[in-house]
């Protein structure tokens, strides 16, 4: 007979919680737009979130002054001090303007 529990796993072994701990989903969308221009911006540049750390530090910023997640010092998550946040309209809806304004846009077409 096996040692294990159900499933062949083992009842001795306890879960671990995650490291930073669980944070509630954003239900109502107060940082939508911020995650929606970090997801485009991560599109646009094939994955480089380098380039998009400006939008990646405004989104955690966002979650930590709504309660979202718990609020760190954001030098604690990788930022530096000297990595100043723009507002998010500034940084990606301006540069998206300018591209489909040079590239030529038609509503519900994709390129």
């Amino acid at each position: 007979m096996s040692a294990g529990g159900a499933f062949g796993g083992s009842r001795g072994l306890q879960p671990r919680a995650p490291e930073k701990g669980v944070f509630p989903l954003d239900h109502f969308g107060e940082c939508k737009q911020v995650s929606q221009d970090y997801l485009a911006c991560l599109k646009d540049n094939t994955g480089d979130a380098s380039k998009c750390r400006d939008l990646s530090k405004l989104y955690l910023q966002c979650r930590m002054d709504r309660n979202l997640m718990a609020k760190q010092d954001l030098k604690e998550l990788g930022f530096r001090s000297e990595d100043k946040p723009q507002s998010a309209t500034q940084t990606k809806s301006s540069d998206s303007n300018t591209d489909k304004q040079k590239q030529g846009f038609i509503a519900g077409m994709r390129r």
